[in-house]
């Protein structure tokens, strides 16, 4: 939304800052900057606090606010005076404001309705407060609190800062230092993962649940959901709409405990009607199956933002439109609210899927394999509920123990690696990420475009620990293994079969994929039976040096294949350790109830279409549990960073830069940014002319590098522009004269060049950080050269990294034996180019203002790093800050 200037000096409005956030109790607020339109409002807000609340406040009773006073509240400059307000039906709840004391520290207060208290409100303003002010370049948070306010106190200190408190005069005076740590980062995550946990709690572990059908294809909907509903009709479920039930929904009476979910299909203006009565009837959720909205430029729909608008005025979460519906477990029990009628196996599986063509698809393979399922949530146009508030909820979810996610485009892919690796943690996390690109545009979704490949999301999904596939069918087979079978404990597989050739091709497949064979593949006869299979299966039995079986049968006569199943079966029954099958005839779960595991709890084994298929999931298997036992490294961070220098250099370089542009810093200043954060780079003089080339060579000392300093022609030594050690006067002279020849014919115009020391010899790479539409901070790194950028032969990491994460991107590389010692050459410092990158990873995480960010070559000898150019570009932040709970 556009706002107009919101103080006398003519602030910027900063939109960045505005947000909807999930409380403590699960429902939605709105917090955005205070304007001045905000004045009778606050005045509202103002009159319906307690004496005691405002007493707290301003250290004095005080029943109206004077008028300077409410000007002076609502008329800030966003710079050396903020204020943000939370905002609940309307009406303003919470203010929440910090006043600069001077360059390092600002005053913060803030007032919380008496209705709002007990929900987590004051911490939600402290972090955005923070997040603002961290952009502001304030330093330190001060504040003056009564010793009777035991809450505001409460919220200072449980937010995971180092809060220091002295007690004067009657007050206690609070002072902390307002950057993240890992303890106040943590405390963030798990007060904002209970949260979102809570408020799907409505959507897939509902009390009661109310059905509005409405117009042609919003009834026929409806009837189609009423069928698979079944019984829980008459006990659960409350129908409106549709003939035989209610005719309005004022006419539902849903009991004392409250409807907690809504699914409503309906045309969209009634739909916009229909959210106060849901409100007042206590729904917290809404499943939307119809659509009919407007997603791009106006076209005299109702807009989706509108629709997503007043629902969270109304404190309620949105899962559509265009849903294909929910299938919801937890403690009151399974509902099949989606438009798949047919009978759905519990289980452990949770799937979450985005347009309903994609919820047919996978139901369909869930019901074909037989897998079962603990819940499933079909987003739709992901208007609000996203597969980061999915997996949320299934952090809480004991009956959920490995996710799916099938995804068209991803919101948030920061947040998606936050929580995907909180989830990881607990389960495998399965994804499959349709298209190429990762970022469909499919119709009435709103999809942020990106600058970086697709390796990027394929790292860092890697980066979670989050297990990829290729297709739905992979997905699932996948889920059934992870979900039926224990987890590989290590890599020995033992092979069992009735052809050679298979055995053959199992052999080689397990090599490919980096496990062991466990002795020789087991080939019998084509002909081989039950019976056969029975024997070899109670040989297995009897060794103890396998950790994973894959079981084949391909009969070339009359098959015998239940036989052979239930002798699977019993393999993996009797052993406790990982089977997987490839078995003609037979598809999804092997599932005879005979062979009990748990008491009422048969072993399940899964089959796979090919030998390839079954032995890159039990690779992936295996991959995900090294995963768990490894330590995920530990955060980067360093002693020596000036955060303020930094913060004060970019902050002035920005001033008077209209939004929406960028400025180059010039090498000085690109220099000091850099050393604030402890990147030391090899000096270099910007010279016009041979003299003055000469001069600084001599200044410098011999031998030098000279290199234009065209940006499209610095790194290209190939192109006559870079000329290397040169060890002489006359040597300089000839190829400065040469070099500028060059580079005149190549752009028709004179140029500069910079003159260097030359480094010890070594392999030239590339760092990078930008600021991506869709990413935001995102760091790459790469051998230099054209062929490396044209083979994108480039690894991604979205910051913050761990230790373990910058030495991942070197090795992932392909062209990574060149830096790890390749055929007999002796390693090079590759922990200085990870010390780099995590510096720079610090530096793009914490200065949203800047854009750009490349060293470009970063010289690794075999001692140290040479940083020989690099360049920044800087502009208005357009990201709000990580460390604040926020809503798409």
């Amino acid at each position: 939304m556009a706002h107009g200037n919101s103080s006398e000096e003519e602030a910027p409005y900063p939109e960045h800052w505005e947000a909807d956030v999930v409380l403590r109790d699960g429902t939605t607020m709105r917090i955005r900057p205070i304007l001045p339109s905000d004045t009778d409002a606050v005045e509202r807000f103002h009159a319906r606090q307690s004496p005691e609340s405002v007493y707290l406040r301003f250290f004095a009773p005080l029943e109206r606010l004077p008028a300077r006073d409410l000007h002076r509240f609502t008329h800030v400059d966003h710079h050396t005076r903020v204020a943000l307000v939370l905002e609940a039906g309307g009406e303003i709840v919470a203010i929440g404001r910090f006043d600069r004391v001077d360059s390092d520290a600002a005053e913060v207060a803030f007032n919380v309705s008496d209705a709002a208290q007990g929900k987590g409100v004051g911490s939600v303003l402290l972090e955005h407060l923070a997040a603002a002010g961290r952009e502001l370049g304030v330093r330190r948070f001060v504040a003056d609190v009564l010793p009777q306010n035991a809450r505001m106190l409460r919220v200072f200190t449980d937010a995971g800062y180092d809060v220091h408190q002295e007690f004067d005069d009657g007050i206690i005076g609070v002072s902390f230092t307002i950057r993240p740590t890992d303890r106040s980062m943590a405390v963030l995550m798990e007060r904002e993962r209970r949260a979102e946990a809570l408020s799907m709690r409505a959507v897939l572990s509902p009390r009661q649940v109310l059905l509005v059908g409405s117009g042609e294809e919003g009834t026929a909907f409806a009837e189609q959901l009423l069928a698979g509903l079944g019984t829980a009709v008459s006990e659960r479920v409350h129908v409106v709409g549709i003939a035989g039930h209610s005719a309005r929904v004022e006419d539902v009476q849903p009991g004392e405990e409250g409807i907690d979910l809504a699914l409503v299909a309906a045309p969209a203006v009634e739909v916009l009607d229909l959210v106060p009565r849901l409100a007042r009837m206590g729904v917290r959720a809404v499943v939307l199956y119809t659509g009919g909205y407007e997603s791009g430029p106006p076209s005299g729909k109702v807009p989706q933002r509108t629709l997503v608008r007043t629902l969270r005025q109304h404190g309620m979460r949105l899962v559509g439109p265009r849903s294909f519906g929910v299938l919801t477990g937890g403690e009151f029990g399974r509902l099949n609210a989606t438009m798949w009628t047919r009978g759905i196996r519990r289980g452990h599986v949770g799937i979450f899927c985005q347009s309903a063509a994609a919820g047919l698809n996978l139901l369909d393979g869930v019901t074909h394999r037989g897998l079962g399922l603990s819940t499933f949530l079909s987003a739709g146009h992901r208007v609000d509920v996203s597969g980061n508030d999915t997996m949320q909820y299934w952090t809480t979810d004991d009956q959920t123990t490995v996710a799916c996610v099938r995804l068209e485009s991803i919101g948030n892919p920061r947040k998606f690696s936050r929580v995907a690796r909180r989830l990881s943690e607990k389960g495998p996390v399965v994804a499959m990420i349709a298209g190429t690109t990762g970022q469909l545009p499919l119709p009435g979704h709103s999809v942020r475009t990106t600058r970086v490949p697709r390796r990027a999301l394929d790292e860092l999904m890697h980066q979670a620990g989050v297990l990829q596939t290729e297709s739905v069918p992979e997905m699932l087979d996948l889920a059934a293994l992870l979900s039926e079978q224990p987890l590989p404990p290590g890599d020995r597989v033992l092979v069992i079969t009735n052809t050679g050739a298979q055995a053959a091709v199992f052999a080689e497949l397990i090599r490919y994929h980096r496990l062991a064979l466990a002795g020789d593949p087991v080939a019998m006869s084509p002909r081989a039976c039950g019976n056969d299979y029975a024997a070899q299966v109670d040989a297995a039995l009897a060794r103890a040096d396998w950790d994973v079986a894959v079981v084949g049968y391909a009969p070339l006569l009359e098959p015998d294949s239940e036989a052979i199943a239930a002798q699977i079966q019993r393999l993996a029954a009797e052993s406790g350790r990982t089977v997987a099958a490839t078995l003609y005839g037979i598809s999804g779960l092997i599932d005879a109830g005979d062979v009990p595991h748990d008491p009422g709890e048969p072993v399940r084994v899964p089959t796979f279409p090919s030998a390839e298929s079954a032995v890159a999931g039990l690779a992936q298997a295996r991959g995900y549990q090294r995963w768990r036992e490894s330590g995920r490294g530990t955060r980067l961070d360093f002693d020596d960073v000036d955060r303020q220098a930094a913060k004060n250099l970019v902050q002035a370089e920005l001033t008077g830069l209209p939004a929406g542009t960028t400025k180059r810093l010039s090498p000085e200043r690109t220099r000091e940014l850099l050393i604030s954060h402890g990147v030391q780079t090899w000096s270099e003089r910007r010279v016009a002319s041979l003299d003055e080339a000469l001069a600084a060579a001599a200044e410098i000392g011999w031998p030098v590098a000279l290199k234009t300093a065209e940006e499209l022609l610095r790194h290209r030594s190939d192109l006559g522009a870079v000329r290397l050690d040169l060890s002489t006067p006359t040597e300089l002279t000839d190829a400065y004269r040469q070099a500028e020849a060059r580079v005149r014919t190549l752009t028709g115009r004179p140029t500069t060049f910079d003159v260097q020391a030359m480094a010890p010899p070594g392999v030239a790479c590339v760092v990078r950080a930008a600021e991506d539409p869709l990413y935001g901070p995102i760091i790459s790194v790469g051998l230099a050269g054209d062929a490396v950028e044209l083979l994108g032969d480039v690894s991604y990491r979205v910051p913050p990294l761990t230790d373990e994460d910058s030495s991942d991107m070197v090795r992932s590389l392909r062209a990574s034996p060149r830096l790890l010692g390749q055929r007999g050459l002796p390693p090079l410092d590759v922990a200085a180019l990870e010390e780099v990158i995590g510096r720079v990873s610090v530096l793009k995480d914490e200065l949203a203002e800047v854009s750009e960010l490349e060293l470009n070559p970063v010289l690794v000898s075999e001692s140290g790093v040479a940083i020989l150019g690099m360049h920044v570009d800087v502009a208005q932040p357009q990201r709000g800050d990580a460390a604040r709970r926020v809503l798409p």
